[in-house]
């Protein structure tokens, strides 16, 4: 199979990947749903849907980097089906309590904190799960798919669940999406690991050497500081959007989920177009779509209807998963295979685990001065940092000395030795050819030399 979806020919990704639309379309349901009863349960209290929000992403702060250091040491297949078991069992209870009509608030807290709790093991072992998939050749591509199937059920899952609880209440769709876990843990079950591409494991992988790693590379520090601040203001939509359709423009739940979708079909969009990369992007293309998301998130805060507010808001969810997908793949495909769980924990830490802060601080805005003070601060804070982020990244250039070992896009050249990152992957089997008796061997970080960006920057949230 070749174009944008080469890597479905891999049938461990085939089978992830189903699972996983289905999966993720319940869990955006859930996400309406639990906002929606927040904000019916207290009046409309953008500080109470804050502090859920909160408490559903503090554990990913704080327990984030030890959930990569488990996708290191572990099996991340077995890691991520115990995750997804777990979560259809919470899910079931909370949808308990709300059908039975005994749910209350802390309810509400108490689920999101659980949830939270797994999800800082689930997302480091799904992230770096990807590349034991597919490989370093089709990592790329494989991770635009991921984020192309994700913005796929943020579209489904946001109308669907509007429709739902228009009709049958919020219970039944969390009834539903404990359901949905399960596609995920049947797809991980059925999987072939003998066809894995894995690396042995690091029995005694530590955090501390997953951040030396990263500091010793100002080409993944600087993406992982920008993504800091536009996780930590910007990427703020799991708060900014409910308030926004009903404190701003009245609307109720069939339009909350319209409004959801628009931005989640321009998350689609990217997600496609970043499937055609086949090499690692440039910092200057993660900083420049970093500017575009500013920019648009600013004006998407002061859109005059719910018709305009629509259109920006599927433009902003372009050009956040451009944003996204651009560092991720920087990120990812210029780390080193022994730490790469630790170095996407870290990633995930960043983009996840700031959205605690990003939700009290976003809460505390809307509570004073409006639902659109959220996205215009958020926005005008994004275009800062890309903007700091450019300035930075041409002082580095200037001050660098040339590396011989670099060739002059800044990819290793395959001249370094002893290096893990020169390593090149095994050629692919061909088709009918007898199965290898043990897990393949996960290659080392391949840097592969970037063709011309077909619009010259790269976009999960």
């Amino acid at each position: 199979m070749t174009g944008p979806f080469r890597s479905l020919a891999v049938r461990n990704f085939r089978l992830f990947a189903a699972g996983q639309v289905v999966s993720v379309a319940g869990t955006w349901m859930m996400i309406v749903a639990q906002d929606w009863l927040v904000l019916d349960l207290t009046d409309d209290s953008a500080g109470a849907l804050g502090v859920v929000t909160a408490l559903q992403f503090t554990p990913l702060l704080l327990l984030t980097l030890f959930g990569g250091r488990l996708a290191d040491r572990h099996d991340k297949r077995l890691l991520l089906t115990v995750a997804n078991a777990i979560s259809a069992v919470l899910a079931l209870v909370l949808a308990a309590l709300v059908l039975s009509g005994a749910v209350r608030l802390w309810h509400i807290g108490l689920f999101a904190l659980s949830l939270g709790v797994v999800n800082a093991v689930e997302v480091p072992a799904r992230v770096s799960f990807v590349s034991e998939m597919v490989g370093a050749e089709l990592l790329p591509n494989a991770s635009a798919l991921s984020a192309a199937y994700f913005s796929t059920a943020r579209v489904v899952g946001p109308a669907l669940a509007g429709l739902m609880i228009a009709a049958l209440g919020t219970g039944w769709v969390m009834l539903l999406n404990a359901a949905s876990y399960l596609a995920t843990v049947v797809a991980l079950r059925m999987m072939r690991p003998q066809e894995l591409y894995r690396s042995a494991p690091e029995s005694r992988a530590r955090i501390v050497d997953g951040l030396r790693h990263v500091l010793a590379r100002p080409d993944l520090v600087l993406p992982l500081a920008l993504l800091a601040v536009v996780g930590l203001c910007g990427l703020n939509f799991q708060l900014t959007l409910p308030l926004l359709a009903k404190t701003v423009f009245g609307a109720d739940a069939d339009a909350f989920g319209l409004l959801t979708t628009a931005f989640a079909a321009g998350s689609l969009v990217a997600a496609l177009v970043t499937t055609a990369r086949r090499g690692r992007p440039s910092g200057r293309t993660v900083v420049v779509s970093a500017l575009l998301f500013g920019v648009l998130e600013t004006v998407a805060g002061w859109s005059p209807g719910f018709m305009a507010a629509m259109v920006l808001l599927s433009l902003t969810g372009f050009a956040s998963i451009y944003f996204v997908q651009a560092a991720n793949h920087r990120i990812q495909l210029g780390s080193d295979p022994r730490y790469r769980g630790r170095v996407m924990a870290l990633y995930t830490l960043i983009v996840q685990g700031s959205t605690p802060l990003g939700a009290l601080g976003t809460g505390w805005l809307a509570e004073r001065f409006g639902a659109r003070s959220g996205l215009v601060v958020g926005g005008l804070m994004s275009m800062l940092a890309a903007v700091a982020a450019l300035l930075a990244e041409r002082a580095t250039a200037r001050g660098a000395a040339p590396d011989p070992d670099l060739d002059a896009a800044g990819y290793d050249n395959g001249t370094r030795t002893g290096s893990a990152d020169t390593a090149s992957r095994p050629p692919p089997e061909a088709p009918g050819a007898p199965e290898k008796r043990g897990a393949r061997e996960a290659p080392a970080a391949v840097e592969l030399p970037e063709g011309p960006d077909p619009r010259e920057r790269d976009s999960t949230v």
